[in-house]
């Protein structure tokens, strides 16, 4: 089977567009470089691209290639609704792909090509199909349950820690995790072995932003991290054997057994496969949910709409999708000569879509900083991508912020940020890595039990 990794473009250092810019250039923010994002998305820097150039060329980083941005909301609907003409195979969804020597450590960055969310036609449809029954609302009605239990303990535990705690750390972060160990069939003494290598992957982008910050939080990352990574892959390979032999009723087996072009997949495709899972649905849910702490603290009227009606949950869950964007980008590759609002775009050059920017786009969403669960296209957001790579995990994240909030309404309705939201340099997702919360609102202490007198 032909792997995408050995096709992938790779990038040449492009500084100026093959075809000049339509658009003025517009410098200020750095949208390569992922040191830049420790803020979180750039709104004011969106709203002057979706102005004054929506498609506008962005200079690269450390000698990747320049590329397209793309902000306004139509804009990003036409290239993902064409992908016979903006590929997410040429060149994956990264922001670039550097020169093949620098791949290390060797078997990750294969494993982060070779995916579903890096497929174009007929591949990718075709891999879809073979998961789809882990992702229908018959399978995600039959997890919930196990969601729910898995929330009140953690619920639990932060009440016991509490009054302030670490959001991120004891409950965003542990809701996806366990929902995605559960779909993948990852057995219960595995599971402590996936957080830690999910916290070296992710610690691995920030160490390539500020290697002396990371080193200064964790002296022992560089020597660790090798070693964390063949462990990793060591599991996956030994796991998919497994699943081959013994099958299960689990994600695991779905993606061991699957086969394109009648062919079963190479080692590369499944390890790229439940690394996808894993790193996809984590992020999304852990900083969807950690988002919404935040607007609900800075639009206390909805927090108390949704407060004297619970029923109102799912429309807050999707507007605060919208104003989060816990995505920030996806990449495409023109495959041919093309245009794009007034643009001519060359082959082979990326196309990278903001859904941060679209999602606040005043043209589709009147008023669009405002948190306003009650606009009547509350859940026309392009959080979860659209078209044939609208996520396939999208149910199972809406079913996690849904029950997460229905849990933590019922048991901490004041629960509110008493420190500032941390963010992790990342270009690709909005990594919320901390945020502490008071359960009982700023200031609150935990409530004391006072004995009934006789």
């Amino acid at each position: 089977m032909q792997l995408i990794s050995d096709n992938v473009l790779i990038d040449t250092g492009q500084v100026d567009p093959i075809h000049a810019a339509a658009y003025p250039l517009i410098s200020g923010f750095k949208l390569g470089d992922p040191a830049s994002w420790t803020g979180g998305h750039p709104w004011a820097f969106y709203r002057q691209l979706r102005n004054d150039a929506p498609v506008h060329w962005s200079p690269g980083y450390r000698g990747i290639s320049g590329f397209w941005s793309v902000t306004r909301y139509e804009d990003i609907k036409t290239v993902e609704l064409n992908p016979q003409i903006f590929s997410s195979q040429r060149g994956s969804i990264n922001l670039g792909i550097q020169a093949r020597e620098k791949w290390k450590p060797k078997k990750l960055i294969p494993a982060a090509l070779n995916s579903l969310i890096n497929m174009d036609a007929p591949m990718h449809m075709e891999a879809r199909i073979q998961q789809k029954d882990f992702f229908i609302p018959a399978y995600v009605a039959k997890i919930r349950d196990k969601v729910s239990t898995h929330i009140d303990g953690l619920l639990d535990e932060m009440e016991r820690k509490g009054p302030e705690v670490d959001f991120v750390k004891m409950f965003a972060e542990q809701v996806p995790l366990f929902t995605l160990c559960e779909m993948l069939g990852v057995d219960p003494a595995d599971r402590p072995r996936i957080v830690k290598w999910m916290h070296y992957l992710e610690m691995a982008s920030q160490y390539l932003a500020n290697p002396w910050q990371t080193i200064l939080k964790e002296p022992l990352f560089p020597f660790r991290f090798f070693k964390m990574v063949d462990a990793m892959f060591a599991y996956g390979e030994e796991v998919m054997a497994d699943r081959r032999a013994r099958p299960r009723e689990d994600l695991l087996t779905a993606i061991a057994r699957s086969r394109l072009g009648g062919e079963e997949l190479p080692q590369e495709h499944l390890d790229g496969a439940w690394l996808l899972i894993i790193f996809a649905g984590n992020d999304t849910s852990r900083n969807s949910l950690t988002g919404t702490i935040q607007l609900l603290h800075e639009f206390r009227d909805q927090r108390q709409m949704v407060l004297d009606d619970p029923k109102l949950i799912p429309r807050m869950a999707e507007e605060a999708l919208r104003l989060v964007s816990p995505v920030k980008h996806m990449r495409r590759t023109a495959l041919e000569e093309t245009e794009l609002n007034g643009q001519r775009i060359a082959k082979d050059e990326k196309v990278v879509m903001w859904y941060g920017a679209a999602n606040r786009d005043p043209e589709v969403f009147p008023d669009p900083d405002r948190f306003d669960m009650m606009r009547d296209n509350y859940d026309k957001h392009l959080a979860f991508g659209h078209g044939v790579h609208k996520c396939l995990g999208s149910r199972i994240a809406q079913m996690q912020l849904r029950l997460s909030f229905e849990k933590i309404f019922e048991r901490f309705p004041h629960i509110a940020p008493v420190g500032p939201v941390v963010y992790a340099p990342n270009a690709l997702v909005n990594a919320m890595s901390s945020l502490k919360v008071n359960l009982y609102g700023v200031g609150g202490q935990r409530p004391k039990l006072v004995s009934a007198s006789r």
